[in-house]
């Protein structure tokens, strides 16, 4: 059982040249409306081979920590973007 979290989201920014910034989503019911309401949360995820593009959609997995802000680095690539 792994203990690393997964997240999912659409690269929305490539920051040098092994850093991209991943835009994730999640929806969550409002405690007082009971609508689902949209959160965002912006992750650096290391990506070594230089494989994402803008626009793609991926999957990043918990890593020990590369710099101050990123923890994450790339698993996959679930679907290539429009660029």
């Amino acid at each position: 059982m792994s203990l690393k979290r997964e997240v999912q989201g659409v690269v929305i920014q490539k920051a040098g040249e092994k850093t991209l910034t991943v835009l994730v989503e999640r929806r969550v019911m409002h405690p007082r409306y009971r609508k689902f309401v949209r959160r965002f949360k912006k992750y650096l995820v290391h990506d070594e081979k230089g494989v994402a593009n803008i626009g793609d959609t991926i999957t990043a997995i918990e890593c020990r920590p590369l710099s101050k802000r990123k923890s994450f680095r790339i698993n996959k690539v679930v679907e290539r973007g429009v660029e």
